[in-house]
């Protein structure tokens, strides 16, 4: 099997590599110590059109696979944690959206996200839950033509800027559902902060990307914004879940290149 790169992908990596040199370590530091969002970095990757890399171009996006995704996000891993960090839910998490939503709803929600003008969070993982999403307790109640949410979530990555959240809730509770995976829903809709708290965790490490616990108080969500059909919210969580492996280990990766490189340097210093 060979794993080598095509012209096609040599060129992507290249010019990723253009646009990660334009932004050093002081960089990345002052964004560290200042915990400041890396926004000129994220610009720079809109205007070259590489955000929406796995999403249909009739939408901005570029049209390409998970590879080529891995690719880039292994090269901007080589810049830490923060870089990469900033990146990875325009990479990974719409991806529910591309497969499970409606014309109407991918006309609506893919373009602003990829041209740089919607920010979104990843609404999964819960206190005392963690990744064992079949237990979650955040619910949505279907009120007429709209959901009511109450629940919390925990570890939830740009959610200080983002304005959208890609959000898994219970539509039926655990205990009624026919199968642990059953009764699950999906939304992609606003991030209404009027109904969600959004408390930034302290970190040691990682601070130009925020971290949060988000607490959700009746937060209403139109049904035009629940993807795919009610309580199947499990199968189609795991169209972004799936891909984000891949690009973990690419983010993985790069990082330990760079890891690789420093310390190589530092022993020729």
């Amino acid at each position: 099997m060979d794993f080598s790169l095509n012209d096609d992908q040599r060129a992507i990596e290249e010019a990723i590599g253009t646009i990660c040199d334009a932004y050093d370590d002081n960089y990345w530091l002052r964004a560290e110590n200042e915990k400041r969002f890396p926004q000129e970095f994220v610009d720079d990757l809109v205007k070259a059109g590489w955000m929406g890399v796995t999403m249909p171009q009739e939408y901005g996006g570029a049209g390409l696979g998970i590879t080529e995704a891995a690719i880039i996000i292994k090269r901007i891993s080589r810049l830490g944690a923060n870089a990469s960090s900033a990146v990875h839910i325009n990479m990974f998490g719409p991806h529910p959206v591309v497969v499970f939503g409606t014309p109407e709803q991918k006309a609506r929600f893919l373009p602003p996200l990829i041209a740089g003008k919607d920010r979104t969070c990843f609404g999964v993982t819960e206190p005392n839950v963690g990744l064992d999403t079949t237990h979650i307790k955040t619910f949505a109640e279907r009120k007429g033509d709209r959901y009511v949410v109450h629940g919390s979530k925990v570890w939830i990555s740009t959610a200080q800027i983002a304005n959208k959240i890609l959000l898994v809730t219970r539509t039926t509770k655990f205990e009624d559902a026919k199968r642990p995976t059953d009764g699950l829903t999906l939304f992609y809709t606003d991030l209404d902060r009027s109904k969600v708290t959004v408390r930034e965790i302290p970190k040691m490490g990682r601070n130009a990307v925020d971290s949060n616990e988000l607490f959700i108080d009746g937060l209403e969500i139109p049904v035009e914004d629940r993807i795919g059909e009610e309580g199947k919210g499990f199968e189609y969580l795991l169209h972004g879940l799936n891909p984000e492996r891949v690009l973990i280990a690419g983010t993985n990766i790069g990082a330990g290149q760079a890891v690789i490189d420093k310390a190589a340097q530092y022993a020729k210093d």
